[in-house]
């Protein structure tokens, strides 16, 4: 049997939306306002949603300080308090919510205690993400 885990984490971050492929006009019409050549920053929450069989011993899909630790060494200390254009993952790509939920996808696949579903990032109280890997739509595809 078959259980789905979700669990929460939160940290704060700063980016600008900018790409080196547009003129400042450009960035300034696409991006508005996230262009702001000093950045701005959002207090993300991060939900992961975890699956697999439920432990008969400990009736768990997964040992929650393990997944709380995962998370704590892979994705809050890489980006808790960072400017997100300056890491690796973002030096060839917009640092955009949309990136930043794939990269999160790609850090819990290798939590090996449990299979990962979704990822979803709350960015503000009106814009949030989801990623689940292969099995997200193409748009234009629903």
């Amino acid at each position: 049997m078959n259980a789905h885990l979700n669990r929460r984490y939160h940290f704060s971050a700063s980016h600008r939306l900018h790409t080196e492929a547009y003129d400042a006009a450009k960035n300034r019409a696409v991006f508005g306002k996230c262009n702001n050549p000093h950045g701005h920053g959002h207090n993300y929450t991060v939900q992961v949603t975890m699956s697999g069989p439920v432990d008969p011993s400990t009736g768990m899909v997964c040992n929650l300080a393990e997944l709380d630790a995962f998370a704590q060494t892979n994705l809050l200390a890489r980006f808790d308090h960072m400017n997100l254009n300056t890491l690796n993952c973002f030096a060839n790509m917009v640092s955009t919510t949309e990136n930043l939920s794939i990269e999160i996808y790609r850090i819990f696949q290798r939590f090996p205690a449990a299979h990962l579903e979704r990822v979803h990032v709350e960015e503000t109280s009106n814009n949030s993400f989801d990623y689940a890997g292969d099995a997200t739509p193409t748009p234009g595809t629903i």
